[in-house]
């Protein structure tokens, strides 16, 4: 796929007259219909949340990439009775070791809902980013962004998972932390400013986010910021350019310092979210379905979309945040965004793992057609 601005991306971002926020609007189609096999990159399906409206085998569309800057991990899942007490050895049921990472997460999503994927990141010279770029690959996303450090180790993170689907994680930063240029390359850059939605976590040094999404500003392209990752202040140089802020419950009461367990103070604490100089929040609230709030307007409430089995809550933050973006990047309406989410991200918890949770297209379009 070319970098540069085409004809041939579907969509581009344009400012919302209505409430002063960036937005995608549908412009061009580019149809294709049997593709050559010379063509370097396979075209991906459009979103349809209507199947009896999704686009026939043979046509397939392209679209402005989504990019994600971020971290990648290998998951170190133990399956767990209970968490250990203080001074207590328990035994694990199962381990097992993952590819995973909050920007690598969100980027292997995006390649399974079949929109094209950049994942901007680092890993080591070690076994660990190996893992990291064959889960990355077969999942669909372009790598030719992601960096090899040889003084630090891939990031990793230990996954205390409960029989009841609950997760406590510890997370070791490695070469997500370490090593990045002071100065983003021109070729990481590039495909920033061509990007139709830019995704970014707090799993990086807050200095590559702040290039990142000013560079994503400047060319009129939104940022989301996923403000899960490292527990402090989010630098207010960082929330003057994003365009959506996206915590959860718990990330959203340390960042404003305000409790958040009623729908009415989550509000309140949006509402310093705005204060802030962020436009729109969009708060994950677990298994109360999610919401979005727009300054100046009513907030937009999405029920979860019920899972038969909760099997593993990881990666579903990570997998409702990068169908959003999908959705959002392909023009449908913020409410259709949050049922899309809400779908991929209910599929996702009846799965062990991150990125083997992730969902297809396809199965997330059926799940919709059912509730």
């Amino acid at each position: 796929m070319a970098l540069s601005s085409s004809k041939h991306w579907p969509f581009s971002p344009t400012q919302d007259s209505l409430n002063g926020s960036l937005r995608t609007t549908p412009v061009q189609l580019h149809l294709i219909r049997n593709p050559s096999p010379s063509q370097s990159r396979s075209p991906f399906p459009s979103l349809s949340l209507n199947a009896s409206k999704a686009p026939s085998p043979q046509t397939q569309v392209t679209g402005p990439p989504l990019v994600v800057v971020g971290s990648a991990n290998a998951d170190i899942y133990v399956e767990i009775d209970r968490l250990p007490k203080e001074g207590e050895t328990v035994s694990a049921k199962h381990g097992q070791t993952l590819a995973g990472g909050k920007g690598a997460n969100q980027a292997a999503c995006g390649g399974k809902l079949s929109y094209p994927t950049y994942f901007v990141g680092q890993v080591g010279e070690d076994a660990h980013g190996k893992l990291i770029s064959e889960a990355l690959k077969d999942g669909g996303v372009c790598l030719d962004h992601l960096s090899t450090v040889s003084a630090a180790p891939t990031g990793h993170a230990v996954v205390m998972l409960q029989s009841d689907g609950q997760n406590s994680i510890i997370i070791v930063g490695g070469a997500n932390m370490s090593f990045w240029p002071d100065t983003l390359s021109d070729e990481d850059l590039k495909i920033v400013r061509n990007a139709g939605i830019v995704l970014l976590q707090r799993e990086i040094p807050d200095f590559v986010n702040i290039q990142v999404a000013k560079a994503a500003r400047d060319a009129g392209v939104p940022v989301i910021l996923d403000a899960g990752g490292m527990d402090a202040p989010i630098p207010v140089e960082l929330l003057n350019v994003v365009d959506i802020l996206s915590p959860n419950e718990s990330e959203l009461a340390r960042l404003t310092r305000m409790p958040t367990e009623s729908f009415e103070q989550i509000s309140q604490a949006v509402a310093k979210c705005h204060e802030m100089g962020v436009k729109e929040v969009l708060v994950k609230l677990g298994e109360k379905g999610s919401a979005l709030f727009v300054k100046g307007e009513e907030p937009i409430r999405q029920p979860i979309i019920s899972a038969a089995k909760v099997l593993d809550t990881t990666g579903a933050g990570d997998t409702f945040t990068a169908a959003f973006a999908v959705a959002f990047v392909e023009g449908r309406s913020k409410k259709e965004c949050l049922r899309f989410a809400a779908a991929a991200a209910s599929l996702c918890v009846q799965v062990k793992g991150a990125i083997p949770s992730m969902p297809d297209r396809q199965s997330v379009l059926d799940l919709l057609q059912t509730c």
